[in-house]
């Protein structure tokens, strides 16, 4: 069984930055597709950005330009470097995923962190 574990999240001001990290417990070389979602107060979980094992990379139209996904050498970690905080960015952020290919449907991806905290306020 995979574990993710989430670290980074907090407080921040708008226009501030933060990185999220995702590492997982073992070995994830069968994993295709890592990602985060986000799910703010009152609101669908939502897909922030993904990214495979190649290093293919997509985003919500609402992060572009602002929130970068990347990972390491070993496949054993993502993060999101998170710039020009916004008070709507303000939401628990969870590590997944999935060992098909890219999918934006929530059920579709089989493991997901526990989340981390990121507000955004003055």
């Amino acid at each position: 069984q995979v574990q993710l574990v989430e670290a980074g999240g907090g407080l921040v001001q708008p226009g501030g930055s933060l990185r999220l990290s995702c590492a997982t417990s073992q070995s994830i070389f069968d994993i295709y597709l890592m990602g985060w979602y986000r799910q703010a107060p009152e609101k669908q979980r939502e897909l922030v950005a993904t990214i495979s094992k190649g290093g293919t990379t997509t985003y919500a139209d609402s992060v572009k330009g602002r929130f970068t996904i990347f990972r390491n050498n070993a496949w054993d970690t993502i993060y999101l470097q998170m710039n020009s905080l916004k008070p709507e960015d303000t939401a628990d952020y969870y590590c997944t995923a999935r060992y098909g290919y890219y999918s934006g449907k929530e059920t579709e991806y089989r493991y997901w962190g526990q989340g981390t905290q990121v507000t955004v306020s003055s």
